[in-house]
């Protein structure tokens, strides 16, 4: 793990946990710092977040693939986070070289290891810009660069949701997004969940409340309501685990206590 400050995007402080890190150290990558990592040994103290981040990880993997069998190419992925092995593009561009990958993060230390990964990559890209803003994100000049709108797109936003409370209107921001791309375009979202886990997320919860990114606890109904008029493919909203684990990856140790949500949509 980078103790040093030389890989550090400028006008970082790291002293400050970042979100971004910590689901980075939780996933046993390198690119965090003490006080990233002194949130990740909390929360490992009160619940089997390594493993929910692993999981959300295979979820991904799983997605990804189901989107490119679904005939899509393009991905916008919100939220992006630090690039770790088997990130979208990663995934997309081994099952067919032509898809073209997105990432949006307004984490700084995201964006620079993003933009070094992929530097020889024509067909991924990262644009630093804050994912609330759909209208920016999809007009920014970045983004056009990649993707066209023409043509179905499949939206990531992967444990993020959480941290976007019902006052910011998060049911808005998805719609945001679906009135962007055309019929036959999907979203992939997961999102932290107490089922099975209520002391291990309360606690969850009365951490983050403490910091900059406090965490909404939503029920499987309610994430569904978010989608609007985005149809959930089979199963629908279930746990992590649980989401068309025949499309590979390794089996979870309890599926039951997976943490996050997870549900795929159509745009009709």
């Amino acid at each position: 793990m980078a103790d040093s400050v030389d890989w550090a995007a400028a006008g970082v402080d790291i002293t400050k946990p970042a979100l971004a890190r910590v689901y980075d150290y939780m996933l046993g990558g390198s690119l965090n710092f003490p006080a990233d990592r002194a949130v990740g040994e909390r929360l490992a103290k009160v619940g089997p977040f390594r493993e929910m981040a692993r999981l959300n990880r295979n979820f991904l993997r799983r997605a990804v693939r189901f989107c490119v069998e679904a005939g899509v190419r393009q991905f916008l992925d919100l939220g992006s986070g630090i690039p770790s092995s088997g990130n979208v593009h990663e995934v997309a561009q081994e099952l067919d070289w032509s898809c073209r990958v997105v990432y949006v993060d307004n984490d700084p230390i995201a964006v620079a290891h993003s933009e070094i990964l992929l530097a020889d990559n024509p067909r991924a890209t990262i644009l630093r810009a804050d994912l609330r803003d759909a209208a920016a994100v999809v007009a920014h000049p970045v983004t056009r660069s990649l993707l066209d709108f023409d043509h179905p797109v499949a939206l990531f936003l992967l444990g993020v949701v959480q941290y976007i409370p019902d006052s910011a209107d998060p049911a808005g921001l998805i719609s945001s997004y679906a009135d962007a791309v055309v019929p036959g375009s999907l979203l992939a979202m997961t999102h932290f969940t107490s089922q099975n886990m209520e002391d291990e997320m309360a606690a969850a919860v009365e951490y983050f409340a403490e910091t900059a990114s406090p965490i909404t606890l939503r029920s499987a109904e309610q994430i569904t309501g978010l989608l609007g008029g985005l149809e959930p493919v089979a199963p629908g909203v279930v746990l992590t685990a649980k989401w068309r684990p025949e499309l590979g990856g390794p089996p979870a140790a309890d599926p039951e206590r997976s943490g996050h949500y997870a549900v795929v949509a159509r745009k009709p």
